[in-house]
């Protein structure tokens, strides 16, 4: 089921045609550590593990809160590259929620070669137990957490959203919701088992077809899980929304509360416009609401 069939229809891109890759490096050309607007509070490189790429930077409202609700962010980058302080990432989705009274934390994590994607699943596990339990003393609250993830990072938060183990390995306490803004990657076995197969998705998932199994949100789902919104650009010719709505139909099938958005986006702007004054923000921010209900 889609939000609302019109708004793919009434959101104007600024560019059209524009390749995944490239996208992800105008992605990392763009990036930002630290805002000018004195309205943030910004507490980086908060470690959660003892790796250098295992961070996280936590924008805090200028004036203190208390049991906050918090959106934690995984940036993309095709399991490769990308940096929580990408300015695609945080810029407008730090201006609209924080302004509001939320706690935003985005989030690096190993990457490839050094960490295939299962590991930084498990990495994205420690950083959200490490960000439950310290959210309290950022004015947060640890029972009011929403997941996102844009690309790759849409694909980690999707696998962890259906690892009821690996969730209670870290004893992570139940989220509010997951966001996955443009994931291509709900079903890696159909992926690499297709005609043609991207070079970072060999990359990412390798030969073995037990990985591809154990690597696919949609093989692994068997459970209920939280409230999931599935995001998807209508101008990808990848089948990014196919995999969205074929994920989305089996969480129903489970009786899970899941739909899908498809916005007539690329898949940067997925990312970077989120936030911004404009419809797609505008029913991200009801969806986000009504889980926090």
């Amino acid at each position: 089921m889609h939000i609302f069939d019109q708004l793919s229809r009434s959101i104007t891109p600024d560019t059209r045609g524009i390749g995944l890759w490239f996208s992800i490096l105008c992605t990392l050309l763009t990036s930002t550590s630290v805002f000018a607007d004195s309205k943030y509070r910004l507490l980086a490189d908060q470690p959660y593990a003892a790796h250098p790429l295992q961070k996280m930077d936590v924008y805090l409202p200028k004036t203190e809160v208390k049991s906050a609700p918090v959106i934690f962010m995984v940036h993309g980058g095709a399991w490769r590259v990308g940096d929580k302080s990408s300015r695609a990432v945080v810029k407008n989705k730090v201006n609209y929620w924080v302004q509001q009274g939320f706690i935003f934390i985005s989030v690096n994590y190993r990457l490839l070669p050094d960490a295939d994607p299962i590991t930084q699943k498990e990495d994205v596990a420690k950083a959200l137990a490490f960000a439950q339990g310290k959210a309290p003393l950022w004015g947060g609250s640890a029972d009011k957490f929403i997941l996102m993830g844009h690309s790759a990072g849409a694909h980690l938060v999707s696998l962890l959203s259906v690892n009821a183990l690996q969730q209670n390995a870290n004893n992570i306490k139940p989220w509010k919701a997951t966001i996955a803004l443009d994931s291509a990657a709900f079903d890696v076995i159909g992926i690499m088992q297709s005609n043609r197969v991207a070079r970072f998705y060999r990359e990412a998932f390798g030969a073995n077809e037990t990985y591809w199994q154990q690597a696919s949100p949609y093989h692994q789902l068997e459970d209920d899980i939280p409230p999931f919104l599935a995001v998807c650009s209508s101008q990808r010719k990848d089948g990014a929304c196919d995999q969205a709505e074929r994920f989305v139909t089996k969480i129903q099938h489970n009786h899970g509360n899941a739909e899908v958005l498809p916005v007539d986006l690329s898949h940067r702007q997925v990312n970077a416009e989120l936030g911004k004054t404009n419809s797609y923000t505008a029913v991200v921010d009801r969806f986000i609401k009504q889980a926090l209900k």
